[in-house]
C-alpha cells in the first residue's frame, strides 16, 4: 500500500473498545520482529530509540540520526509506521512542522507529538500547542497524506499538576487538539480506570494509554473505551534485560 493508504489504515486500526496494542520498536531489527509477530502497525519509542544509540531521551539524539533510523524502519516493514517525534525539535510551529516533514517524507503514517516543553519545564499552553498541531496538519495535508497525529499530553506524566486539575484539563486539551487537527489523544501516566472511562466518554478522539504499574488489564481498558495501548520503552528494557542476563552466563 502507498503512504496515503498506510495512514488511512493506521487510523482505521483505532477502534473504541477494541484497542490497537503496540509494542514499540527502536530500530529496523526490532520493528521486523514485532511485525513478524503479527502486529498490524509499528510504533517507535523516543526513549528506546535514543537509549539504543547511547543518548538520553528529550531530543538529545540528533534529528538527522533519527531520520536514518526511521528510514530503515519504514523500509524494513510493510505495515504502517508511527513515530514518536517528542516535541518536534522546536517550539516554533513552522520549524516544528518542517522537522516533522522530514519524517513524513520518509513514508511514516503517523506521529506521537507531545505538549511537554522539552527544553524547559511544564506544558505548552493549549493555544501554543494547537498552533504547532495545526502547522503539522497543514504540512501533511499539503502532501496529501492524512498523517495520524497522536496528540500526547503529559498532564499525568511528570508535569507536577495535581491529579484533580489534570483530569479536569484533559478533556479541554483533547477538544482543542482535535480542532487543531489531531487524530488521537495519548495520556501516558493515567492509570485510574474510572478516570480513563470518563475521559473516553468525554472526548471525540480515540484514547491511547501506556502500560505501566497500576494500569488495568487490556480487557478492562477495552470495556472502558480505550482505542490504543502502547508499551513505550518496555520492550527495549525487556530485551536489554534478557541480553544482560545472557551475557552474565
Amino acid at each position: 500500500m502507498n503512504q496515503k493508504e498506510s495512514a488511512q489504515r493506521l487510523a482505521a486500526l483505532h477502534i473504541k473498545g477494541r484497542p490497537l496494542v503496540l509494542y514499540n520498536a527502536w530500530d529496523a531489527g526490532s520493528a521486523k520482529a514485532i511485525a513478524a509477530a503479527g502486529s498490524p502497525a509499528i510504533a517507535t519509542s523516543s526513549w528506546a530509540v535514543a537509549a539504543a544509540q547511547g543518548y538520553d531521551d528529550g531530543e538529545s539524539i540528533p534529528l538527522p540520526f533519527v531520520e536514518q533510523i526511521i528510514g530503515r524502519i519504514v523500509a524494513a516493514v510493510e505495515v504502517p509506521v508511527t513515530v514518536d517525534v517528542e516535541g518536534g525539535y522546536s517550539n516554533d510551529p513552522r520549524a516544528c512542522a518542517q522537522n516533522v516533514a522530514r519524517l513524513v517524507d520518509l513514508g511514516v503514517a503517523g506521529i506521537n507529538f507531545e505538549d511537554r516543553v522539552v527544553a524547559g519545564s511544564g506544558l505548552h499552553a493549549i493555544e501554543a500547542q494547537c498552533a504547532r498541531i495545526a502547522a503539522i496538519r497543514a504540512m501533511a495535508s499539503a502532501r496529501g497524506i492524512p498523517v495520524f497525529i497522536n496528540a500526547r499530553t503529559d498532564l499525568f506524566f511528570g508535569s507536577g499538576i495535581e491529579a484533580g486539575d489534570a483530569i479536569a484539563e484533559a478533556p479541554k486539551r483533547a477538544t482543542a487538539y482535535a480542532q487543531a487537527g489531531a487524530s488521537g489523544f495519548f495520556v501516558p501516566g493515567l492509570t485510574d480506570l474510572r478516570a480513563i472511562r470518563e475521559l473516553c466518554s468525554a472526548i471525540a478522539l480515540p484514547l491511547n494509554v501506556m502500560t505501566m504499574p497500576g494500569l488495568p488489564d487490556a480487557r478492562a481498558l477495552a470495556d472502558a473505551g480505550v482505542s490504543r495501548i502502547s508499551h513505550g520503552p518496555a520492550g527495549y528494557r525487556l530485551a536489554m534485560g534478557a541480553l544482560s542476563a545472557a551475557a552474565q552466563g
